[in-house]
């Protein structure tokens, strides 16, 4: 019955602790190419502009309705207080340090990393990367270093334009909606958000960036078992995404307050 009953944990605690070992090992083999030519530039601008450019619209959408529904409801909240004023400084610190950054990356998974893991489970299962193994072409440098880097630096760039877009949705709520007065709602947000609001929001982004990418390439890489198993990796590659951002943010903003302490807030 003991035997049984460890056979029976012992093999998922197993399996795990062995596909950690397969990501670390993923992950260091990919950032060991990011250093190492051939540097294939035509394939990080395809991918710049399929994993950046082309969520633009959906980041830009999201942003303006972030900002406006959070404005509507702290506006609402502080109007009880007295302190609407302040709607404009909460509105951005809470853009810069975390909706941004966070948003912009489940973003990012939602339509990037799904598509990352699809085109690389395809390619696996249909024995496109043993071709380009056959033509002496290592595939993580040619399919996933691409990918890991656009995504980098692009998810970054998409988090500051979540962040003007949003804050300009909120202004719009705020002052024309709410009737809070402009003058005391810009100097408030002047007064008390700083660029190391923004470079914390920033560090975050460039690290949800390298994280999301790398479990959405590894997931689509160990793809097996045709097309089912695309559809479990695009899954998991999704989900898993998701979680660690979240996860990971907590981590992240504990180490950024040490890193950026002279907040006016704290």
């Amino acid at each position: 019955m003991l035997r049984r009953f460890l056979a029976y944990i012992g093999r998922p605690c197993a399996d795990t602790i062995e596909g950690f070992g397969h990501f670390f090992r993923f992950s260091y083999q990919t950032l060991y190419w990011c250093l190492r030519p051939p540097w294939r530039t035509a394939r990080l601008s395809q991918e710049m502009l399929a994993i950046g450019v082309n969520s633009t619209l959906i980041i830009v959408l999201v942003a303006l309705f972030a900002g406006m529904v959070f404005a509507l409801q702290t506006g609402n909240s502080f109007r009880l207080f007295g302190a609407e004023t302040l709607v404009g400084a909460t509105v951005g610190i809470a853009l810069t340090r975390e909706l941004a950054p966070v948003f912009t990356a489940l973003m990012i998974v939602a339509r990037a990393g799904s598509a990352m893991a699809a085109e690389i489970g395809t390619m696996q299962v249909t024995e496109q990367v043993d071709a380009l193994k056959a033509l002496a072409v290592n595939p993580i440098n040619y399919l996933v270093v691409p990918k890991v880097l656009a995504t980098t630096l692009m998810v970054p760039l998409l988090t500051a334009l979540f962040n003007g877009v949003g804050i300009l949705g909120a202004y719009l709520v705020a002052v024309h909606l709410l009737q809070i007065p402009e003058g005391p709602y810009l100097m408030r947000y002047r007064d008390f958000v700083d660029t190391g609001d923004l470079y914390q929001g920033l560090i975050k982004a460039v690290f949800f960036g390298l994280l999301v990418s790398l479990i959405a390439c590894y997931k689509g890489y160990r793809t097996r078992n045709g097309a089912a198993g695309v559809g479990r990796s695009t899954t998991e590659a999704v989900v898993i995404g998701s979680v660690l951002v979240l996860v990971s943010d907590y981590f992240l903003a504990t180490w950024l307050l040490k890193l950026f302490p002279d907040y006016p807030f704290q």
